[in-house]
């Protein structure tokens, strides 16, 4: 496992949460439903599209890769502080946001 690759991976995956979070904050005016629906929607669909079901969900879980859980961590991270600065932007009294 490189290093370089690997970090780029994650800050790509936290820059496309972050910003698909927040503009869904601001259409939609809701501050968490992007975390709601990395949790909700996305994992479990990347779970159970990749499992083979031949094989206990533990042992589906343990063969992904640290690079894998890794970048899945950066994407959520992404989606939380997009809430978090759509929730600042507002208490600070930014209206469009």
């Amino acid at each position: 496992m490189q290093f370089i690759p690997v970090l780029v991976l994650m800050v790509l995956f936290f820059v496309m949460m972050f910003g698909i979070g927040f503009i869904l904050n601001m259409l939609m005016k809701t501050t968490w439903f992007p975390s709601y629906l990395f949790i909700i929607v996305i994992l479990p669909v990347v779970v159970y599209s990749l499992w083979d079901h031949t094989a206990s969900l533990m042992s589906h879980l343990g063969s992904f890769h640290i690079v894998d859980y890794m970048t899945g961590v950066a994407g959520l991270a992404g989606a939380v502080i997009s809430g978090w600065a759509i929730r600042k932007l507002r208490l600070g009294g930014y209206k469009m946001f």
